[in-house]
C-alpha cells in the first residue's frame, strides 16, 4: 500500500471513530478519551500490518484462525478416541497372558478387537472405530510438494465437511454458551495486530500439522489391525492364536504408537 493511500486510509477510519464523539457530554467519563486513543492506536497498526506476510486482511486472518481452533478441538477427539482405544487394547493383552489356558486367551483374544461385540466406545471394541467415519476421520496424505499450511488447510476443509454423528441436538443453553465463547474470542483477536494474529494462526497450524501426523499413524494401525482381523479369520484356531498375538504385539512396537503410548491422558 501507497503512503498516501495508507494514510487516507487511516484518516477515514479515525473520522469513524470520532463522529460520535461529539454527541457526548463534557461531564462523560474520562474512560473515553483513553478508549479513543486505544482505537487510533490499533487502527494505524492495522493498517500498517495489512498487505504484509499472507497477504490477507485481518477479516481474513480472524476467520483462519477460527477454523484452526475449530478443526483442533474436533481432532483432539477423534486422536483421543483412536489412542486410549489402542493403549485399552495393549493392557488387555498384557492382562491376558496370566491366562494359561491356552482356549481361554484365543478367546479374550478375539474379543480385545471384534467387532461384532456389543461395546462402549472407545475402550473395546478396536475394529469397530474404523467403521465409524464420524468418529476416525480419514485425512489425505501430504503432497510432496504442499506445504504445510496448504496441507493442513486441506485436512482442515475435509473434517469440516464431515459429519460427526453422535452429538445430538444441542440445547439453546449450549448454543447461547457458544455463541458467547466465541463472541469473546473474536473480541480478543480483534484487539490484536494483523501481525499478532498472523504470528498465532503459524503457531496453531505447526502443532495442528504435528497433531494430524500423530493422528493418521494411529488411525493407519486401526485400519490395518482391522484388515489382518477379518483375513485371520480364513485359520483354525491354532493357527489364528499366533496370528492374533502377533497383530498386538506388532501394535505395541510399532513407532507410530510407541510415540504417543507414554502420554498423559489429561481428560
Amino acid at each position: 500500500m501507497l503512503p498516501m493511500q495508507r494514510g487516507e486510509k487511516i484518516v477515514k477510519r479515525l473520522c469513524s471513530l470520532a463522529l460520535p464523539l461529539r454527541y457526548y457530554h463534557p461531564s462523560a467519563s474520562t474512560n473515553l478519551v483513553g478508549k479513543f486513543t486505544q482505537s487510533v492506536r490499533r487502527i494505524v497498526q492495522d493498517v500498517k500490518d495489512e498487505g504484509t506476510s499472507s497477504g490477507q486482511t485481518k477479516e481474513e486472518v480472524i476467520e483462519t484462525n477460527e477454523r484452526l481452533r475449530v478443526v483442533r478441538i474436533r481432532l483432539d477427539g477423534s486422536y483421543d478416541t483412536a489412542k486410549r482405544a489402542l493403549v485399552e487394547l495393549m493392557c488387555k493383552y498384557t492382562d491376558s497372558k496370566q491366562v494359561r489356558n491356552v482356549f481361554q486367551r484365543y478367546n479374550l483374544l478375539k474379543n480385545m478387537i471384534k467387532p461384532e461385540l456389543p461395546t462402549v466406545l472407545p475402550f473395546q471394541d478396536v475394529i469397530k472405530l474404523e467403521t465409524q467415519y464420524w468418529t476416525l476421520v480419514d485425512i489425505p496424505r501430504q503432497e510432496k510438494q504442499e506445504t504445510v499450511p496448504a496441507f493442513v488447510l486441506r485436512a482442515c476443509s475435509i473434517m469440516e465437511k464431515t459429519h460427526k454423528s453422535g452429538e445430538g441436538v444441542k440445547t439453546s443453553a449450549r448454543l447461547a454458551e457458544e455463541a458467547e465463547t466465541k463472541r469473546e474470542r473474536i473480541e480478543r483477536l480483534e484487539n490484536m495486530t494483523t501481525a499478532q494474529i498472523e504470528a498465532e494462526n503459524t503457531q496453531m497450524t505447526n502443532d495442528l500439522y504435528r497433531l494430524l501426523k500423530k493422528y493418521t499413524g494411529l488411525r493407519n494401525l486401526i485400519k490395518v489391525l482391522k484388515e489382518e482381523y477379518n483375513g485371520s479369520k480364513l485359520y483354525p484356531m491354532f493357527p489364528r492364536y499366533t496370528i492374533l498375538k502377533d497383530m498386538i504385539k506388532d501394535i505395541m512396537h510399532n513407532p507410530d504408537y510407541m510415540e504417543v503410548c507414554h502420554e498423559v491422558d489429561q481428560a
